[in-house]
């Protein structure tokens, strides 16, 4: 389509970037400066510091939830970092569904901060459970609904992690005692949910309900971008050019007064940026992480192997996500998914213990 802009004008076909939109590429690839930055850092800390990352991940996903808290109760908060929207609980995300996920990572590392390290929960315990109300009750007021499903996800495999330090604590008890502790801290969080879909707090559930799935743009677009991706595949239209190379193509019938910035699947856009390439590195990337995930859940055990464990299930959460959205482009979930990389890797000492703070 390019090509024909030289043949009308009258002009020799000129030399081209691989990119449609060469400023857009370099601004995606710039980005790439945030995993390189965490990947440096974390190499620097210490075994002791590495062991204690799930700790200081859990306390960043709670900061963010407390600067929803405030955005969901004055209803016209204004980040004066973010570009958000004004009156959407999205934390320090612009994106609600990105805020989601990064608060299901919560869901996920609450129950196994309680008994990290091999330590009996104590006041940790209904510390972990409060945070899990809280990051449940803040998904649904986010207006979310892959948030449901991915906070959903995210708690069951946290008790799951959980589960030795739980049996641990209840050694004593009788043997139905386990299976009635899940069971009850599952219904708690059911009930504490039911209670906010009942006072009309779960603006995720509406949603569900409200929208038609015909109307979402991410339906719409979706058969323009295969064509798309057709049209550029082997070599791809170039990282970041998406909004470029969309309105090129965008029908009429999809024309509005917003844009269309994202695909809103991200190995649908990877593929249609980088091609062959880019789809070759991408199946790569899933089968490292299936490979490792399987042997890490197979052949690990108690408490020795829950860095990995952890870093499987995030990893898991974020392809979900990239199923519907783009996620791991946001400098945030960047970070974290080179965390859980790392930590599904091996990277923290497997036979390690964390040292208690009592």
């Amino acid at each position: 389509m390019l090509s024909d802009a030289a043949v009308v004008g009258g002009f020799p076909q000129p030399w081209r970037p691989w990119t449609i939109a060469p400023d857009a590429t370099l601004n995606a690839a710039s980005s790439l400066i945030v995993p390189v930055a965490v990947i440096v850092l974390l190499m620097g800390i210490s075994p002791a510091e590495r062991l204690r990352m799930p700790v200081v991940m859990l306390c960043v996903v709670t900061a963010s939830t407390l600067l929803a808290l405030i955005q969901a109760s004055v209803g016209s908060f204004n980040h004066p970092f973010v570009n958000d929207t004004v009156g959407q609980v999205g934390g320090i995300f612009a994106n609600r569904n990105h805020f989601a996920l990064f608060t299901a990572f919560g869901c996920l590392l609450a129950p196994v901060w309680a008994v990290l390290g091999g330590r009996r929960p104590g006041w940790r315990a209904p510390v972990a459970l409060g945070l899990v109300l809280l990051f449940a009750l803040t998904i649904l007021a986010s207006g979310s609904r892959a948030g449901l499903g991915l906070g959903a996800i995210g708690l069951m495999i946290g008790i799951f992690l959980a589960r030795h330090g739980l049996r641990r604590e209840l050694r004593h008890a009788p043997r139905w005692a386990f299976p009635a502790a899940v069971a009850a801290i599952i219904l708690t969080v059911a009930v504490v949910v039911i209670i906010s879909v009942g006072n009309d707090r779960a603006v995720a559930v509406s949603r569900v309900f409200i929208e038609e799935p015909g109307q979402d743009m991410r339906s719409r677009g979706l058969p323009t971008v295969l064509t798309m991706i057709r049209e550029y595949f082997p070599f791809g239209s170039g990282f970041g050019a998406f909004d470029t190379v969309f309105r090129i193509h965008e029908p009429f019938p999809l024309l509005k007064v917003t844009y269309f910035n994202h695909a809103h699947n991200d190995f649908l856009e990877i593929v249609l940026d980088s091609g062959l390439p880019g789809l070759l590195l991408l199946l790569a990337a899933l089968v490292w992480w299936a490979i490792l995930s399987v042997r890490t859940w197979r052949d690990g055990s108690g408490d020795n192997d829950v860095h990995a464990k952890l870093g499987s299930a995030m990893l898991l959460l974020v392809i979900i996500a990239s199923v519907i959205d783009y996620p791991a482009r946001t400098p945030m979930i960047m970070a974290c998914v080179v965390i859980a990389g790392l930590w599904l890797s091996g990277w923290t000492t497997a036979r390690s213990a964390l040292p208690t703070d009592e």
